[in-house]
């Protein structure tokens, strides 16, 4: 039956220039990734120079990059990632290879480079492997595809890369040996974190949907990290999915519960350290069902999730070959600057896209300077160009959580310098080149974005509506029969909780979108309100909180 629940039109938002460019919180784990990638790159470029063949260090490095990935994910799940990464890689760095040696038509390379660059987008989003996503994959492919090369040369080539994605694997797992209950841990801190943010807001009077959205999300992803981590029983394991069920207590009743302890026991989860035991005696085996829940839910279809993202694969072909197409029209010798431009702009929205894109360009152009400034210290021989790639490598992801226009002003100079792998560039060349291909890219990427509309993106909402709806309709019933099973209920509830965070997803990827249909916006508010309802309940009833009036709580409410 057709809602009658008015809409809210959707109006065309103002594009900001500032707000994109503000500075947040480092990542927790910054310097993991950073470490790792230097980690990762060092040793092959190192020995090339030794060898004096650092013209094969584009090759080495594109296995080496590999080590980017995968970071927030538990080392069993982490395993498989990295490996998916690394033949990713391989497969791009074939296809670009063998295009470069049979022909050397630019036309040509750049259509094979758009098409590669929204495969991988599609493919990155599709799996949701996480940052740095398609970006790495797409610069790596783009650049091998105006390499000179022959078809004898690749098997070799592709061998060297394979190599340093054995190494960057190695290395990205290497950290299990020290914490190897690491982003589990991470992913429960930050639940706990969240949890008491949101407790925090509610106990001020109006219930805060932002905060709780993101409460709930990181809920959702410290069980799916638990879930990720494999079936081996662990003290460790017991207790943080003893302390995530504390924090799904928390949203559930969130005047009941102290935001201190729980910020307290989130601090207690850094390091190596015993994990903390909640002091409720009912914290007991009874209660750990959540993983087993999470499991029950069937995993999505990789067509599944491609199916919605065609809108922007279709946007990343086709801003990336007019792009390309635009910077040949310049005269620019390297057109993959600006086909990698315009793959890196595209998000979830247009809002979001126009975000990348202001930040994008104000990194680029500050990086380019930072390269100038560089130049002369890279040119002094092998070893000095190699340290410096070393160094940009460290501070692009040293400062990317920050911001990405921040990482990127680390990223454009790196860049220039591994053209610089091959042989000596003029300086002046490369800076005119990239602040050219840099605007092209960013203007007709952005313009192509908005020509290629997502229509689906209100279709998207519904869908995550109905869903809602069906879990919601599912506990209820749990709910109303008295001789439901604990573990029955406690998987309707996993199920109702992960449909609210994608039906929240979902509606903010859509608010940013343009030229649609408006959005049922007072629909999803009231379906949230009713579903989180039923998610305290649900939660009520398996014991970990007091029905109402009795005057009892699961938690100590003291600090």
């Amino acid at each position: 039956m057709r809602s009658t629940t008015p809409t809210t039109p959707q109006a065309v938002r103002r594009l900001p220039l500032a707000a994109p460019l503000r500075l947040g919180r480092p990542s927790d784990i910054w310097f993991k990734p950073a470490l790792s990638v230097v980690a990762a790159v060092a040793p092959p470029n190192l020995l090339l120079v030794a060898l004096g063949r650092l013209d094969l260090a584009m090759y080495t490095m594109a296995g080496s990059l590999c080590a980017l990935y995968a970071h927030n994910r538990p080392y069993a799940a982490r395993a498989k990632a990295l490996v998916w990464v690394v033949l990713g890689m391989l497969a791009g760095l074939a296809v670009a290879l063998v295009a470069a040696s049979l022909t050397t038509n630019a036309v040509v390379l750049v259509a094979v480079g758009s098409v590669l660059a929204a495969a991988q987008k599609a493919l990155c989003d599709a799996t949701r492997i996480g940052p740095p996503g398609h970006v790495i994959l797409i610069f790596v492919s783009s650049a091998a595809l105006f390499m000179p090369q022959t078809l004898g040369q690749v098997p070799g080539h592709l061998a060297l890369a394979a190599v340093a994605g054995v190494w960057a694997w190695l290395v990205g797992m290497a950290p299990v040996l020290l914490r190897p209950h690491g982003p589990e841990r991470r992913a429960t801190a930050q639940a706990l974190r969240s949890a008491a943010a949101y407790a925090e807001t509610a106990g001020a009077g109006e219930e805060h949907p932002r905060a709780r959205a993101d409460a709930y999300a990181a809920v959702q992803a410290a069980w799916q990290s638990l879930s990720a981590a494999g079936n081996r029983p662990s003290a460790a394991r017991r207790g943080l999915e003893r302390l995530v069920i504390r924090a799904e207590v928390a949203l559930a009743a969130p005047a009941d519960v102290a935001p201190a302890r729980l910020r307290g026991w989130a601090r207690d989860l850094r390091g190596t350290g015993p994990v903390p035991r909640p002091d409720d005696p009912r914290a007991g085996a009874d209660e750990l069902l959540g993983v087993a829940a999470e499991r029950a839910v069937a995993p999505r279809s990789l067509w599944s999730g491609l199916g919605p993202l065609t809108p922007i694969a279709v946007r990343t072909a086709l801003g990336c070959a007019l792009a390309g197409y635009a910077s040949l029209a310049l005269g620019v010798g390297r057109p993959y600057w600006a086909l990698v431009t315009a793959a890196s702009l595209y998000q979830a929205n247009i809002t979001l896209t126009w975000g990348r894109t202001v930040q994008r360009v104000v990194g680029n152009l500050v990086g380019v300077l930072i390269f100038a400034a560089v130049a002369p210290v890279a040119h002094l021989g092998p070893l000095a160009l190699v340290l410096c790639c070393l160094a940009f490598n460290f501070g692009a992801e040293a400062f990317i959580s920050r911001n990405y226009w921040l990482g990127s002003v680390c990223v454009t100079p790196l860049a220039l310098l591994v053209t610089e792998f091959p042989g000596h560039q003029p300086t002046g060349e490369l800076v005119a080149d990239r602040v050219v291909d840099t605007l092209v890219g960013a203007l007709v990427g952005f313009a192509a974005a908005m020509v290629v509309t997502n229509r689906r993106a209100g279709s998207r909402v519904e869908g995550a509506l109905t869903t809602v709806g069906r879990a919601r309709e599912g506990a209820a019933r749990l709910l109303a029969d008295p001789q439901a099973a604990p573990a029955a209920l406690d998987a309707a509830r996993r199920g109702l909780a992960a449909a609210l965070v994608d039906l929240r997803a979902t509606a903010d990827a859509a608010s940013g979108e343009w030229w649609q249909r408006a959005l049922p916006q007072e629909r999803v508010v009231l379906v949230e309100q009713a579903g989180h309802r039923t998610l305290a309940a649900t939660v009520r009833r398996l014991g970990l909180l007091p029905d109402p009036g009795t005057g009892t709580n699961t938690e100590d409410a003291r600090p």
